[in-house]
């Protein structure tokens, strides 16, 4: 395993770690869980990513009670949990959001589903327009204070609001965020390599990347229309997928993951695993999260951390050119 500082921090991560959205709490039994989370630590992964409105906490639980039972030590993994959407299905007011009211709630809930006495990451999983900035840093600084959480940071928001929320704490002798978890991916790459793209230098931001095989559309399962009967695509409740999927161009999405299996069949290895090794190429980023749903999976995601490494100048330039 290859470990990584999360940004300027001293936090070192895996290069790649392991997920619970939609996986855990949902697809997968107890016993799975339990295989996977073993697996993934015994192949060195030391990060486990989950958050509040995973399967409504129940994500959270199932994580918690697994490395509970495995009884792993404590200072060799990282459990990051993110509060925004809220835990209930149809969460009160105070029961979602930045606030500061929600999120020292969210935390104390995370920290009891999760078995553990602090977070090692707390990430604000959205904006929150309704609460000042001033007000979820004073809050998230609270919390470390506390020693309730290690490291915090931000998902999905915007480069400004990170800038602003960096200079609040700055000035005011807080901790200020650390990291940012966004999804990055061959056919999504502009907020990353644009938006974010001076973060990292001139904050020490982190990143953590979701997302990496565009919710597996970039394992070219789905070539031709198929539909895996165990996919994500097949689940019932999960009609947002094909709009998450293929954006707003459906056919220029197809081609690019054509072109993506084309390359790999070339370099004889799977498009998931070279996928994955791209986006690990990219010096900005601090881990990328796998949403593993089988033994199997991980066993060949992990391939990408050899692969990577591998990758020439040519080899990226063909794949940075596959969305056309």
């Amino acid at each position: 395993m290859e470990y990584r500082r999360l940004g300027h921090s001293g936090l070192q991560v895996s290069a790649l770690s392991l997920g619970s959205w939609i996986t855990f709490g949902g697809v997968l039994s107890r016993g799975q869980v339990r295989e996977l989370v073993a697996a993934a630590f015994d192949a060195g992964i030391n990060l486990f990513d989950s958050a509040e409105n995973y399967a409504h906490g129940a994500a959270e639980q199932l994580l918690g009670d697994v490395l509970a039972d495995l009884r792993l030590p404590r200072d060799a993994f990282c459990v990051c949990s993110k509060a925004f959407f809220g835990a209930q299905p149809q969460p009160a007011p105070t029961q979602r959001g930045l606030s500061r009211k929600h999120l020292r709630d969210a935390c104390d809930a995370a920290l009891r589903r999760l078995q553990v006495e602090y977070l090692d990451l707390f990430l604000c999983h959205r904006p929150d327009p309704d609460t000042p900035v001033e007000e979820t840093v004073a809050a998230m600084d609270q919390l470390v204070r506390a020693g309730k959480v290690l490291y915090w940071g931000t998902s999905e928001w915007p480069a400004d609001a990170i800038r602003e929320a960096t200079r609040f704490a700055s000035a005011n002798g807080m901790a200020g965020p650390d990291t940012e978890q966004a999804q990055y991916n061959l056919l999504h790459r502009e907020q990353v390599e644009f938006e974010y793209a001076g973060l990292h230098a001139d904050l020490g931001l982190g990143l953590m990347v979701t997302s990496p095989l565009a919710s597996g559309l970039l394992t070219g399962k789905y070539i031709d229309g198929a539909v895996p009967a165990d996919s994500r695509l097949a689940r019932q409740d999960a009609g947002w997928q094909p709009r998450m999927m293929y954006g707003q161009d459906r056919p220029a999405r197809e081609a690019a993951v054509q072109r993506l299996t084309g390359l790999a069949h070339e370099l004889e290895v799977v498009p998931a695993v070279l996928a994955l090794a791209w986006c690990l190429a990219y010096p900005r980023v601090s881990t990328v999260i796998l949403g593993c749903s089988s033994l199997a999976q991980l066993q060949q995601n992990l391939q990408a951390l050899e692969l990577a490494p591998q990758l020439d100048e040519a080899t990226l330039a063909r794949l940075n050119a596959l969305p056309g």
